[in-house]
Formats: C-alpha cells, structure tokens, sequence
C-alpha cells in the first residue's frame, strides 16, 4: 500500500509544479501619467478681472481620441504616429489639455462649460465668449534617439455671443514644444504637460488682450 502511494505522490508533485512553470505570466499593466497636480487654485479675488468664458470640450485629431501616448521618430520617419506599448495617458489628450486650460485661465476670470452657457440663454441674457480650442499635434517628438521634444500644436477660436448669433472675434494658432529629461515614456510625460502649461498662458495673455 505505502509502496504504492510514496511514487504517486511524487509523480503528482512534479505534475504541479510543471504545471505551475507552464502557467504565462499575468500581462503587465500599462503605466498611466497625467499632468500632475498643477499649481494652487487661483484666489477668488482674481476670478474677476476678466469677463467669464465658456470652454466647451475640446476637440482634436482622430489619432488623440483614446488614452495612448504617442511618439514619432522624426530621424527616422516623422509620418509614422508609434504608440508607447506599456505608458498610456490617464484620459483622453483633450481631457487633460482643458482641464490644465480652464486651470490657468481661471486664474483671473470665470470659466464656464457648454451647459452652463445654455443656462444663461434660457435665463434670457448674452452668453459670455466662447473659446473653442482644436488639437492638432499632441506627442512625444525625437529628434535623434538621445534628444526628444514634447510638441503641442492647436488652433484657438474665440467667438462673442450677439443678439444676431455667434461672431468671430479672433483665431489664432499656437505652437509649443518643450525638451524631454528623458527619452522615454516618463520624460515624454513631463515634456508634454510642461509644453500644454506654456500654451495655456499664451492662450491666457492672448485672451486678455482682445477687446
């Protein structure tokens, strides 16, 4: 009897173990990156300096829809769009870029979205102005494998709300690109979120200077 069950045990611990070596290994979970926290919340004193804006979402390039993080190798072929395999954006290009938008120009004036704006129609008064913002490059640029950019182009729209309908006020096109401290996911990250806070204060100073 014992004779017989010391093999089979044997047999059956080796089954598991081989078992437990064919077993593929869980897939690894892509690293998720944002534009950090930001700077302090403007003081409500300065909310009104300017008159309110309404943002609504932003709009952008079929390629920026989802979450991935994108780099092109201008050295080798700058046409080519490449996904990083393992690093992707915590929501979509466009979330990120209004949401550190409204944040710097809400440094000096109420920003509104698209409902609140409605609200004010139904009430009876002008809506305020209106910025549409539409991405056109947003991506982590190499110009050789060891230097790298993160490059963010837009256009601006500002359209004033009269009594005949929406009128154009002004439009204009802003292009930022920063260094990457790094050429990789990570560095692309902190390249793309310093070049989205620059076009967010030249877009703040243009705003301020229409009349």
């Amino acid at each position: 009897m014992s004779a017989r069950w010391y093999p089979l045990s044997a047999n059956l611990a080796l089954a598991i173990a081989l078992a437990g070596c064919a077993t593929p290994d869980k897939p690894t979970r892509a690293t998720l990156y944002d534009f950090g926290p930001g700077g302090a919340p403007a003081a409500e004193a300065h909310a009104t300096s300017q008159p309110p804006l309404v943002l609504p979402d932003i709009e952008a390039a079929g390629a920026l829809d989802g979450t991935a993080m994108l780099y092109r190798l201008g050295y080798a072929d700058e046409h080519e769009l490449r996904p990083y395999a393992q690093a992707r954006w915590s929501a979509a290009p466009a979330q990120l870029i209004r949401q550190r938008l409204r944040q710097q120009l809400g440094r000096d004036r109420a920003v509104l979205d698209a409902n609140e704006s409605a609200s004010l129609a139904r009430a009876g008064r002008l809506g305020p102005r209106v910025l549409h913002v539409e991405v056109e490059e947003f991506s982590h640029w190499f110009e050789s494998p060891t230097a790298s950019w993160g490059l963010l182009r837009l256009r601006a729209t500002v359209l004033d709300d009269t009594s005949a309908g929406e009128r154009l006020l002004s439009q204009r096109s802003f292009a930022v690109r920063k260094p990457a401290p790094a050429p990789d996911a990570a560095g692309g990250a902190q390249a793309l979120a310093s070049a989205t806070d620059e076009a967010a204060e030249q877009i703040r100073q243009w705003l301020a200077g229409l009349h």
